[in-house]
């Protein structure tokens, strides 16, 4: 005769990680209040729960109307690393979208965010730059960060975190400094840039030299970078593995050398002939910022004296499938071989 045998196990379909959802528009309510629970298991489940709810968009609206903002602003303090955690992934999922963007502004939830930027889980950390970098994608939110000063924090956390959280910051300075750029300068960020440059890292050269193309649009920018050193190690990165770093270097290069100072530095660090080697590079984004950069360096009467032995290689792309290359090869042309 079959017996009775009692299971330690939970049902099937049954997560005791995640609190039961209520049914239709009673669930976000519920999570609401149970994101302020005094008991910590039941804050760990609630916010486990909102974080998968959040990923259908259609609850987001939802959410912010029962101001789950506050709470999750509110659980950025707590004492538990998987509150913090998940809450920071819930804000993250929310700024993908305009209206959690705009809650993420009107709430100053920016400040809590950041003081996670010195949090000691790598996690917590983690999710803190992905907020930020997600509000930094659009101009009200990278005007934001600036505006609260955190774009000198930012820089100074480039030295000291992680490869996969220094891609994060690399980011959002590269969307805040379309907004503002002098913020950056007065925190030293050339410098610290040119410092990842040598990177062992691909991806991190890549966006460092994408970085200092940013901060060199200005003129301030442009002096700096001359001062700190910058194009030797941008001209040494022209031969690189790795087609973005290629492009980025090529950018950066053209971007510095408008200026007299820029162009006679860039000549005596030999960036001519490394230049003209990627004129006829697989990729069209390093051709074109190749032959840009030559065209800056055309306009002195030394880069346009040694650029005159290499006019057909840069003429044969007039007629690139590329229309951007083919018009930047033209216009190099001409400014290389006008005549006084």
């Amino acid at each position: 005769m079959a017996g009775v045998v009692i299971s330690s196990k939970y049902p099937p379909n049954i997560d005791p990680t995640r609190t039961p959802l209520a049914y239709g528009d009673r669930a976000i309510p519920r999570l609401n209040r149970e994101l302020n629970d005094e008991q910590l298991l039941v804050r760990q489940r609630a916010v486990v729960s909102l974080c998968d709810h959040l990923h259908d968009p259609e609850h987001i609206a939802e959410a912010l109307r029962n101001d789950i903002g506050m709470s999750l602003k509110n659980l950025l303090k707590d004492q538990d690393i998987t509150v913090r955690q998940k809450a920071t992934e819930c804000l993250f999922v929310m700024a993908g979208h305009a209206l959690g963007r705009d809650s993420f502004l009107e709430t100053e939830s920016i400040y809590p965010v950041a003081k996670l930027f010195d949090d000691s889980e790598d996690i917590a950390r983690k999710n803190a730059h992905l907020c930020v970098m997600r509000i930094s994608e659009t101009p009200p939110g990278a005007e934001g960060i600036v505006k609260a000063q955190f774009v000198g924090v930012l820089v100074n956390k480039l030295q000291t975190e992680l490869n996969e959280i220094k891609e994060l910051i690399l980011d959002t300075l590269h969307f805040c400094m379309r907004e503002d750029t002098q913020s950056a300068l007065d925190a030293n960020a050339m410098e610290a840039f040119t410092m990842l440059l040598q990177h062992e890292l691909p991806v991190i050269r890549a966006k460092a030299a994408r970085d200092i193309m940013d901060l060199s649009v200005p003129l301030a920018g442009k002096d700096r970078a001359v001062a700190c050193g910058t194009l030797q190690l941008l001209k040494d990165m022209l031969s690189d593995p790795t087609k973005e770093v290629r492009a980025n270097a090529a950018g950066a290069i053209m971007t510095i050398t408008i200026t007299t100072k820029g162009k006679y530095t860039a000549l005596n660090c030999e960036s001519i002939p490394p230049l003209v080697a990627l004129v006829d590079d697989m990729n069209s984004e390093v051709r074109l910022n190749a032959i840009k950069a030559l065209t800056c360096l055309s306009e002195a009467p030394e880069g346009r004296q040694k650029l005159l032995e290499h006019v057909e290689k840069i003429r044969n792309h007039e007629n690139d499938h590329i229309a951007a290359v083919a018009k930047a090869a033209k216009i190099a042309v001409k400014v290389i071989t006008w005549l006084p």
